[in-house]
């Protein structure tokens, strides 16, 4: 069966503030530690009430040190906040601490608002525009020291310098990663819990034009989905209430902590609401076990997914560990 892995938000909701919110991802990785999956990966957002964790490199370091087993990552390091020399050393000296088990996962939003963005890079530069491809350019430099001769940078070395650049994935919500992450040779993760960009074309495109590289010898595509799961149907469905308002509010620019089923189901909805909400369940994979596997079989067959990433924004953590309990199960996973 394919292996699973997990991206985590650090989901702040209406009864767990952010500070309990990134305790309990610390616990959440224990847990699925023990599970069998892969890989656990932490994002980077900026000033939303509704995510904790701005800084997913510090968050690596206290995963890794409490697990044993998963690869730990950057779901992921938004590139154009960050001098690409600071993300080389941070996460060669998490590779170096924790050698084999760290991935440096990239991405080309910044991760929050416009102000916010500005605030983040202000003080690094004054570019304008996506330069993401010469951010990319540069970090891949820190690491096979090929700056030319007379550059400012040539005798510059990113330290500690004797380990590598942990493997390096491209994240994507669109058709432009997976064409950069091939021609580059690079991994990549397609984000389909909030793309609109059909993953399937998205990731059979990168399989096919894949380039083998110095970063990777052969292709390796995730596929990163929304899965909420239950003992049975009905309670996977009260659960994924909570992600229903949560983003039919983001849809409106309210990005607010995770509100609970019970407010959730109480909600006032108008019909445009509840069309939104249909729609917006395409995205999301809820139910049972049996039902969530029976939704997953033909996107992940249809895909050529190497990998199966999962994030479940549920709002009781108990909860939460069990829908990944449950999962697990259904997947066959053994625990390590």
């Amino acid at each position: 069966m394919i292996p699973l892995s997990v991206l985590d938000l650090s989901v702040t909701t209406t009864a767990t503030k952010a500070s309990v919110a990134l305790r309990n991802s610390i616990d959440l990785a224990v847990h699925i530690d023990g599970l069998g999956y892969v890989r656990y990966w932490t994002a980077e957002h900026h000033s939303l009430s509704s995510v904790a964790s701005p800084a997913p490199d510090v968050m690596i370091g206290q995963i890794a040190a409490v697990t044993k087993h998963i690869h730990v990552g950057a779901g992921g390091v938004m590139l154009p906040n960050h001098a690409p020399l600071v993300v080389a050393e941070r996460f060669k000296m998490l590779e170096a601490l924790f050698p084999g088990r760290i991935d440096l996962g990239l991405g080309r939003a910044p991760g929050t608002d416009g102000t916010t963005a500005y605030a983040l890079r202000s003080r690094l530069d004054r570019r304008e525009g996506d330069d993401f491809l010469e951010r990319l350019h540069e970090l891949t430099l820190w690491e096979t020291r090929e700056f030319p001769d007379g550059h400012p940078y040539h005798n510059v070395i990113a330290m500690p310098d004797d380990v590598p650049l942990p493997p390096i994935w491209l994240l994507g919500s669109s058709d432009y990663s997976s064409e950069l992450a091939a021609q580059v040779g690079m991994g990549f993760a397609f984000a389909h819990h909030f793309a609109s960009h059909d993953a399937v074309t998205a990731m059979v495109n990168y399989r096919a034009r894949f380039q083998p590289s110095r970063w990777r010898a052969t292709p390796h595509a995730i596929l990163a989905v929304a899965v909420v799961t239950a003992e049975t149907d009905a309670e996977a469905d009260r659960l994924a209430s909570s992600m229903d308002l949560n983003r039919l509010r983001r849809d409106r620019g309210t990005y607010a902590p995770l509100p609970s089923p019970q407010e959730a189901q109480a909600y006032p909805y108008t019909d445009a609401d509840r069309a939104s909400i249909a729609r917006n369940r395409k995205r999301l994979f809820v139910g049972s076990p049996a039902t969530v596997m029976a939704k997953l079989k033909p996107m992940i067959e249809e895909s050529q997914a190497d990998e199966l990433m999962v994030i479940s924004a549920i709002f009781d953590h108990q909860a939460r560990k069990r829908s990944y309990s449950l999962l697990a199960e259904a997947f066959g996973l053994k625990a390590p």
